[in-house]
Order: structure tokens, then C-alpha cells, then sequence
């Protein structure tokens, strides 16, 4: 198992490690982790992010893409505001022109020597974040990605592992055995899998209040998903106790629009992505035995995600157990 952490090449998070290959070399050294998985916004510079350490990269995502794919122009303009702005986020107004970003992010990845794909699975109108109320099942969801899937399948090389990532809105919840596998067989690439979110897994339940309780909750989930459960191949690891937010945000008065500041301060709310500090956590790891364990945090500082890594690893014992 590679123990990784996460990073994007946004220029504020490349100041975490002063935009320095050594730097970055010693970080990884000093908390025993094996590379990186990494996320690409801006274009790789292979000087400071080099190819040794990266050992997957989360695809871009987009949170609201299901009417873009359907051609549902109404929805779009209510959700972007002007064709603009929709071409500003798809780059183009085309199927086409959408697809030649994932491919183009896809090509780059292997460039940059990614053993891994992660690819989000998910899809909501940013109003349906507040509400609750989704226009969108998760099969509707899970048949639009296979499409997708299948029309880029052609630029991801058979022995690049697609991981499909689960998250608590429509889509890929792992909630459902069938859904599960008919993701994972009804798309053209064979070598593929499930990265576990295990935060977002415990978004699905509003009445987890403990660690142990989300730990109990993601091994009850992942036993219902068998025969699937063993296409887990990574886990993202973190957690998420969220309940008590999500209730009283449910009562909030609706808005007539949403900023991108609402929708992002809204979804860390739920999604804290915070470090375990249950050694329960390791149960999990025993269970699922995965090529890669990520520890992934939206990092403020440095210092913050020093402290995030060092006290997940300090739950799972990694220093002797797993390094």
C-alpha cells in the first residue's frame, strides 16, 4: 500500500512548499508518505511536481454537468446565467468541445506518470445543494457518466487504473449494489475500481454523531456492496460529522440565486475533510486493503495540513504498521 497525500498545482497551494522540488521532497520524506495525488489547474511543471512522486490525478470535475450533457439550455441559463458563462465552464457549448477538456486533462495525467485516474461520479443544480430536492436519480446520473466515460475511454491507456469516486449527491453513493456494478461494467475501460470516499460516505448518514459510528457505517456499507467491494483499489481518507449542519441548513430560507462563494462556503460545511483520530479508523484499512491511501485534506496552511496528516497517521499507527 502507498501512503499519499493530496495537492493541486494552484499556485497557493505550490506555497506550501515554496514552489521548490526540494521542498516538496522533504516533505514527503519527513512524514513517510510514498508520493502524491494530485490535481491539475494550471499546466505541470514537471520541475517542481515531478513525475516520481505523482501517483494519481484526480480529474477535473464539474459539480453541475447533467443539463450541459442532456442539451437542457433552460436549466443551464437558470444555473450559469448567460451562454458566457457557460462556455467559460465547459469550454465551449458543445459536447465535443467539453469532452476535449477531460481528454486533454486525461492526456496530461499520463504525461505526468499517473498509475491512477479519479473520476467523480455526481451531479447537482447548485439551488439542490441547499434544498435537498435533486432533479436527478442516481441511475440518470450513472448512465450520463458511462456515456461520457465511453466517448473519452479511447485516451485512457489499459494500464491506467480508472477509479470512480463516490460522493452523497446523485450518482455514485455506494449505497446501491446495482447501480455499483453497473458503473463499473458498462463502461468500455476494464482496468477500473472505486476510490473510496469515506467522508463523503459519511455524509449519507445524518445520524453518525462518533467516529467509531462513521467507522461501523462505512464497514456496514462496504459488506452490503459484495461482491463490488473488492474493486475498492484507494480510499481518500478522511471524515466528516456533519449531521447537525446538514439538519438546520435544511430549514434555511431559500434563495432565488446562489454565489459560488455560497455553494463553496455551504459544501465545506458538509464536507469537512478532517483527519480520524479514532485508531478504529485502521479497521477499515484491514478491511479494504487498498493500493493507495490518500490522506486528503483541504489544507489552510502549511501547519494545518502538517497537523491533519500527522494526526490521522498517528490514529492508523502508519509509522509502524504500514511504512
Amino acid at each position: 500500500m502507498l501512503q499519499l497525500t493530496n495537492l493541486s498545482n494552484y499556485y497557493s497551494d505550490g506555497e506550501f512548499v515554496h514552489h521548490n522540488a526540494e521542498c516538496l521532497q522533504a516533505f514527503l520524506n519527513h512524514y513517510h508518505l510514498d508520493g502524491l495525488e494530485m490535481i491539475f489547474v494550471e499546466p505541470w511543471d514537471e520541475h517542481i511536481y515531478k513525475k516520481q512522486w505523482i501517483q494519481g490525478v484526480h480529474l477535473r470535475f464539474w459539480p453541475c454537468w447533467l443539463d450541459f450533457w442532456r442539451g437542457n439550455r433552460p436549466a443551464l441559463l437558470r444555473e450559469f446565467g448567460s451562454d458566457d458563462q457557460i462556455r467559460v465552464c465547459f469550454g465551449g457549448v458543445t459536447r465535443d468541445a467539453w469532452l476535449d477538456l477531460y481528454r486533454r486533462n486525461i492526456r496530461l495525467a499520463v504525461r505526468a506518470g499517473a498509475k491512477y485516474l479519479v473520476f467523480h461520479v455526481s451531479n447537482a443544480r447548485s439551488p439542490e445543494l441547499f434544498s435537498w430536492k435533486f432533479s436527478a436519480s442516481d441511475g440518470e446520473v450513472i448512465e450520463a457518466a458511462i456515456e461520457i466515460i465511453n466517448e473519452i475511454a479511447d485516451v485512457i491507456p489499459p494500464e491506467t487504473t480508472l477509479l470512480f469516486e463516490n460522493l452523497w449527491w446523485p450518482g455514485l453513493t455506494l449505497r446501491n449494489p446495482e447501480l455499483t456494478e453497473k458503473l463499473l461494467t458498462g463502461v468500455k475501460p476494464r482496468n477500473v475500481g472505486i476510490m473510496l470516499d469515506t467522508g463523503h460516505l459519511m455524509n449519507t448518514n445524518l445520524h453518525l454523531a462518533t467516529e467509531t459510528q462513521g467507522v461501523d457505517y462505512i464497514l456496514q456499507t462496504l459488506r452490503e456492496l459484495e461482491p463490488y467491494d473488492r474493486y475498492v483499489k484507494g480510499i481518500h481518507l478522511h471524515r466528516s460529522l456533519s449531521s447537525v449542519y446538514v439538519r438546520k441548513s435544511r430549514n434555511f430560507p431559500l434563495k432565488d440565486k446562489y454565489t459560488p462563494q455560497d455553494v463553496m462556503s455551504h459544501v465545506l460545511k458538509i464536507d469537512e475533510h478532517l483527519p480520524f483520530t479514532t485508531p478504529e479508523v485502521r479497521r477499515i484499512i484491514e478491511y479494504v486493503q487498498p493500493d493507495y491511501l490518500v490522506h486528503e485534506f483541504v489544507q489552510a496552511s502549511l501547519n494545518d495540513w502538517v497537523q491533519k496528516i500527522v494526526c490521522q497517521q498517528q490514529a492508523l499507527r502508519m509509522g509502524t504498521v504500514y511504512s
